[in-house]
Parts: structure tokens; sequence; C-alpha cells
């Protein structure tokens, strides 16, 4: 298990309410003392008056922790200035400067490679440190400690987003080792969470095969039917193919006697927000039942706005745009949503969960309909024309049965196995968080056995 050293010196530090204390030979000082911080604004628009170039975006943020030559970065443009300015390398630390979430906020990437054209684009600060003083690997791991985003969280500011200032990042403090002791830091950490992330990649390979098979299960029951000897029919759906020659080809809008969204309050006027009423945003989508949400809205903002609707139980939700889009959930209590949320409600001679499967089967084809180069957007009008094809209502009892029978097993090994992913996930945070303030002593090398690791049996 993860050791503290007793012997170390600590002293403790009053007036930073993130961490507790260092050890005595280290120092704290603030951000903009040991690096650089620039908010980007380069977006994804394009001119012919501009320069082509490779935008690192806020999503390649959250998907890497290392930025390197292998990720698809989006292309844009961008002015002289702008390139000289946001260009990123190696020893950059980009972070996210806004989310929808303060607890989400702050998500670091380190820059490992020199990227030809690469910027820091829009929603993120371009941090970077001073080589003499700073690691910029030992202030991405700090990034990646709760502990230390913790100041971020409690800085940021907002209602529907939240967002962190240039006086936020440039006055956060930093615990600040020698930068020897830093490069050990550095290179412990290294060494021990590639250990850690080998673990999370053999249990994700093994979940990744069982959603496999459970996708493939539920594509089979929804597309073809439990009958393997039905005679079929061309579905006139090209990408779709034949389908049992009993089941019927309808539109969405022929089927749901409501289609329809909702939209976001002023994020300026308090009074809308932290009620009673649920607000689905598109991230709280799960693909499965969804029993709350993240924010509440008040009496007031739903009389206030005739877009936003309180949908019932039952209701299917679809994210038509942004990083979550197609994703789908099922309502299990009565919700108002965002603008960026399809609601389908009051369905004919169809159960609900028939559609939600049938979706999910179908998402990737269905992602490729959206309109939109920046930001694909699935509209309503291309959600109420989506033809799907369904049994008699009998025949979709059979195949919910079906499927819920059969994906129950996968269902619980997969559990937990998130749930070891989880542990693993949570000793690694609190290694480095241990590291990067101090409180295990890296200079002798000192090694941590990852046999120890509470992850249960497969």
């Amino acid at each position: 298990m993860l050791k503290f050293d007793p012997s170390l010196q600590i002293s403790d530090i009053s007036g930073v309410p993130w961490i507790e204390n260092i050890p005595e030979h280290w120092d704290l000082k603030k951000l903009k003392y040991v690096a650089s911080i620039r908010f980007s604004n380069v977006d994804k628009n394009t001119s012919e008056s501009e320069h082509p170039v490779l935008l690192c975006n806020y999503v390649d943020v959250y998907k890497y922790s290392k930025i390197t030559s292998d990720i698809d970065f989006m292309q844009a443009s961008a002015r002289l200035e702008e390139i000289r300015k946001f260009h990123v390398r190696v020893g950059d630390v980009l972070v996210t400067k806004d989310s929808e979430r303060p607890d989400d906020i702050a998500i670091a990437a380190f820059v490992a490679e020199n990227i030809t054209n690469l910027l820091c684009g829009y929603h993120l600060a371009l941090i970077r440190p001073d080589s003499n003083i700073l690691n910029g690997c030992f202030l991405n791991y700090l990034f990646s400690s709760k502990l230390f985003r913790f100041q971020y969280e409690r800085m940021a500011n907002g209602v529907t987003r939240f967002g962190l200032s240039q006086n936020a990042f440039k006055d956060s403090i930093i615990p600040l080792p020698s930068l020897e002791e830093q490069n050990k830091i550095v290179s412990f950490l290294d060494q021990q969470t590639a250990k850690l992330d080998q673990l999370v990649e053999k249990k994700q390979l093994l979940i990744d095969l069982l959603q496999e098979k459970r996708q493939a299960l539920i594509t089979r029951a929804v597309t073809k039917g439990l009958n393997p000897n039905v005679p079929m029919k061309d579905s006139g759906i090209e990408w779709l193919g034949e389908v049992p020659a009993h089941w019927k080809i309808m539109k969405l809008t022929h089927i749901f006697r409501g289609i329809g969204s909702g939209t976001t309050p002023d994020s300026n006027e308090i009074a809308y927000y932290d009620g009673d009423i649920p607000w689905v945003i598109t991230g709280d989508l799960n693909d499965g039942e969804l029993h709350e949400t993240s924010k509440h809205i008040t009496k007031t903002a739903l009389s206030n706005y005739s877009s936003l609707k309180l949908y019932p139980p039952g209701t299917l939700l679809i994210a038509m745009y942004g990083a979550s889009i197609g994703k789908l959930a099922i309502l299990q209590t009565s919700a108002a949503t965002n603008q960026a949320c399809c609601a389908l409600y009051s369905p004919k001679d169809v159960d609900t969960k028939f559609v939600f499967y049938w979706l999910m089967a179908n998402r990737k084809h269905i992602v490729s309909l959206a309109l939109g180069g920046g930001q694909p957007n699935i509209s309503q009008d291309i959600i109420r024309n989506l033809r799907i094809c369904f049994p008699p209502i009998d025949e979709q009892n059979a195949i919910l049965k079906h499927i819920d029978d059969k994906t129950k097993k996968i269902d619980k090994v997969v559990k937990k196995l998130e749930k070891q992913v989880e542990l693993i996930n949570e000793y690694r945070k609190a290694l480095i968080t241990a590291a990067v303030t101090g409180q295990i002593d890296v200079r002798e090398k000192l090694a941590v056995s990852t046999e120890s690791i509470p992850v249960g049996k497969e």
C-alpha cells in the first residue's frame, strides 16, 4: 500500500486552504511567479486571410493527459499574431478554464512533443513554466491532484457554466521543491503511474470486449428480431439493410405524440436556479435510466420561459450536439431540459425502451446525419424524420425481456471491473497527490508495489 515517510521534516503552512503542510525544504509560490499564463481566444472559424493551423481544443485535453503528434487535432486558421502568442511547445501545460461543473475544471495536459503549427484553442489556458524553476511535467502532475485543483474549484464563477479568470490562475499557490527534486518526482511518478495505467488498460480492454458483446446482442435483437428464420424485407434505409417482413417502418414524429426541447434560463438571474425542478443538460445523459440531474431550476424559471417544459417520467432524451452528441437517457422523474436535449414522449404502439435500444444500436449512423462542421448538430427536424423499424408490441416485450436477461450477467461483470478501475484510479490520484505535496520522499527512489492495490479478484 501507499506509504508515507514519517522521517520527513514537515512544516505547518497557514493561509493555504488546500494543503495543510509541506516539507520544510520546499517553498510555496504563486503560479504567476514561475510561469506565464495566457488565455486563448483562437476558435475553429476559418478565413481566407488567415493561416492554416492545427488546434488543440478542450476535448483533446479532457481525453489525453499528454499532447502528442498522433492526436487528430482540429484544422482551423489563425492570424500571425495569434500564432505567435498561442503556439504550443514541449513543456507547456494546457488547462481547461471553464466547464459545466466546478469540480470538472482545471483539467490539464502536458505538451510532450513539438508539433508544427499547433495552437492552444479556445476554452484553454496556455501555461508556460520557467524551465529554470518549474518542470512542466511536475506542474501537470499537480493538476492531476484533486487536492491541488480544489483551489480552482473554489475560485470558479458561474451558474450554468463555470469559469476561471486569469487572476485565478496567476494567484493559485503551488508547492515548489528544487528543480532537481521535481525531476525525481516526475521520474518516480512516470514509472509508478505507467504500472497502474497498464492495469487499467487490461481491465478496460475486458470492459470494452464485454460492451461490444452487449452492443452486438442488442443490435441483433432490435434490428433483426429473435427468430432467425423469419421472412425479411428491404428496410429502405441504406445503412440498415433488411428487417423482418412484418415489422413497421415509421418516422419518429409519427410514433411519439410529443417531441420537444428546452432552453437555458438567464445564468445571471439567481432566482432561476437551485430550485426543486430537475433540469437536464447533455452531460447528465447516461445511456440508461436518469434518476437525478446535476442542476435544478425554480418554478419562476419554468413560468418565465415558455420554451421550458416539464417532461414526464418515461420521456426519452437524446443529445443533439456537443461532446455528448447521440447520448441517450430515459427520464425516471419529471424534468425540464436545456436546448441541447431533444425529448420524445407519449409513444403510440411502441415501448419507449425499445426505441431507446434501437437508437443506441444505430447511434453511429444517426450521428453521421448531423449537420455543421465545428459543432455537428442532429437537430429536432433530423430526429423527427428519422425512420425506425419495430415489431408489434408483444414482440417488442419479448425482445426487451431477452435483452434484459442476456445483458444482466454482462452488466454485473462490467460493473465489477469498473469498480476495480475506479479503485486503481483512486490509488493513482492518492499517489500523485502524496508525491507532489511532499508526503512521500522520492529522493531515494521509493518504490510502490502495484500488487498491494485493492482491486479485488477478476
